[in-house]
């Protein structure tokens, strides 16, 4: 295949792991994956945030895609952490980032996945699309016995149809999405055990634990004419341990979301942000937060720690794969607040509180 032509499928496959344009199609007017009654977020066809826009237009992507000024990212991207091997069970709160915005969470003796991606690319295509520069951060067989798996949203980067299918097969952990995800999900093995929730509901994972879907300023779409018909969300788990609020994906709008997240929840005691995959930032603000208004968003929650993700595995858009570090770092100096206070993760890095 021609140089141009590899660039073209590559440019398509990055576009479809964001959901811009994917090749799944489906009959016009009808949602394959839910049905239920109209709400103030779902319309009977598509969900939707009240008065905050997230999407962006076919000739949106093809306007990014024609005048990209993309800062070439190296092919390999080593983290400075081996590979973490974790303990089978831990009683107090444990973090470690797997890549991108995959992590292990360890608390209350349960074994979470967040948005476990392990496929060498971010994308519906094997052989095209964002390719990871730096292996997981946990090799698969060293997880440990995995009970709740939750999945943020439907896009590629985040919901990986055969790492699932393998962590169901090896696992059989309780899978938590927000409202159509469980269609998509057993497309891949239809015996995975999946409970889908609406913003505002939760899930009892027993012994004080407990996890809730809250907004997010995002969208969803696996093809080309599924956009928003699946929900998206953010989580918020609660223990003993204290509150930890997870964002996949997020545009900062208005900062409702984190003024609502603290007034429900109480100031976190642990927020996992996003804070890659922003520029540039006319196509991405309404969808995702650049390093500065994660900062602003940790400030509105209140929250004692936070770790960032989202950046230096997959190459999603246009900005150095250094850049959310150092704008991390002037965004936490411009705002004095201390650097070990919000941290950029790399894969395998551990926080434990």
């Amino acid at each position: 295949m021609k140089r141009r032509s590899l660039l073209t499928v590559a440019s398509a496959a990055t576009v479809m792991t964001l959901g811009g344009v994917g090749y799944a199609a489906h009959r016009r007017g009808k949602n394959p994956y839910y049905r239920g009654s109209k709400s103030d977020h779902f319309d009977g066809l598509r969900f939707f945030l009240p008065d905050q826009a997230t999407d962006k237009s076919l000739p949106d992507v093809l306007r990014w895609q024609a005048k990209r000024q993309r800062e070439p990212w190296p092919k390999s991207y080593p983290s400075p952490f081996p590979a973490d091997r974790p303990p089978e069970r831990s009683g107090s709160l444990r973090v470690v980032l797997i890549g991108h915005a995959s992590y292990l969470v360890q608390v209350a003796g349960r074994n979470i996945l967040i948005d476990p991606v392990f496929a060498k690319r971010a994308s519906p295509l094997r052989f095209a699309g964002p390719k990871r520069v730096n292996p997981p951060g946990i090799a698969f067989g060293d997880l440990p016995p995995i009970d709740v798996v939750l999945i943020t949203h439907n896009h590629y980067d985040h919901l990986d149809g055969p790492s699932l299918a393998r962590i169901w097969q090896a696992h059989q952990p309780l899978i938590v999405a927000p409202l159509g995800n469980d269609t998509i999900l057993r497309n891949f093995d239809d015996t995975m055990h999946v409970e889908t929730r609406d913003w505002g509901e939760s899930v009892d994972l027993g012994d004080g634990l407990a996890v809730h879907l809250t907004p997010a300023n995002h969208w969803s779409a696996r093809g080309v004419q599924d956009r928003r018909m699946a929900l998206w969300c953010a989580f918020v788990l609660t223990a003993a341990q204290g509150v930890h609020y997870h964002v996949g994906d997020t545009g900062f709008g208005d900062g409702g979301l984190f003024r609502d997240i603290r007034a429900r929840f109480g100031a976190p005691r642990l927020a996992t942000l996003p804070i890659g995959a922003y520029e540039p930032r006319w196509f991405m603000q309404a969808q995702h937060v650049n390093p500065a208004e994660a900062v602003e968003a940790f400030a509105l929650l209140g929250a004692e720690q936070a770790l960032g993700h989202h950046w230096g595995t997959f190459q999603l858009t246009d900005e150095g794969i250094e850049r959310p570090v150092e704008a991390l770092a002037a965004a936490l100096e411009a705002q004095g607040i201390a650097p070990e206070r919000f941290l950029a993760l790399r894969p395998g890095q551990v926080w434990a509180a």
